[in-house]
Order: structure tokens, then C-alpha cells, then sequence
């Protein structure tokens, strides 16, 4: 699965790349620098730490679907305390 942006998050990257650029490397690329930059890291990093936030949420809802009983029990059968059989009138 590619992961993309949305066009609002995709200009707000440029800008910021275009920034870290000219504030860390004294050279602000142009808009096709940019994109070039945004698009190589969309597809070479991105997918690492997309894998990794899967593997993450996957160990999450493991670990919770483990102990579904113990989080999710409701005893039954509680209205009555026990050894009250008899019945009062």
C-alpha cells in the first residue's frame, strides 16, 4: 500500500521541507526540488514507519484480545447473594 497525502498535507511538507532546507543546508530548494525530496521519502522511509505503526497496533489490540475476558468480564447471576436459597415471603 503506497501511502500518499492529501493535497493540503502535501503542500504543508513542501513548505516545511523547503524551510528545514534553507534553515539547515543554507539552500531553500525550488518547488520541483521539493517535491522530488517529499517524493523520494514518501516512497523509500515512509513505508518503514507505516510497518511500523501496523506492527504496533497489531501487538496493541493483541494484547488486549488476550485478556478480553479479563477486561471485558461481567459476573452473572449476582442479584442473589450466594447461599440465600430460601425463598422469604
Amino acid at each position: 500500500m503506497a501511502v500518499t497525502l492529501s493535497p493540503d498535507a502535501r503542500k504543508q511538507a513542501l513548505a516545511s521541507i523547503k524551510r528545514f532546507c534553507a534553515e539547515h543546508l543554507d539552500r531553500e530548494p525550488d518547488e520541483l526540488g521539493a517535491a522530488l525530496i517529499l517524493d523520494f521519502f514518501l516512497k523509500e522511509l515512509a513505508p518503514s514507519a507505516y510497518n511500523a505503526g501496523i506492527a504496533d497496533a497489531q501487538t496493541f489490540l493483541r494484547d488486549r484480545l488476550a485478556d478480553l475476558e479479563g477486561t471485558c468480564y461481567e459476573p452473572e447471576f449476582v442479584y442473589w447473594p450466594k447461599g440465600s436459597s430460601v425463598r422469604r415471603k
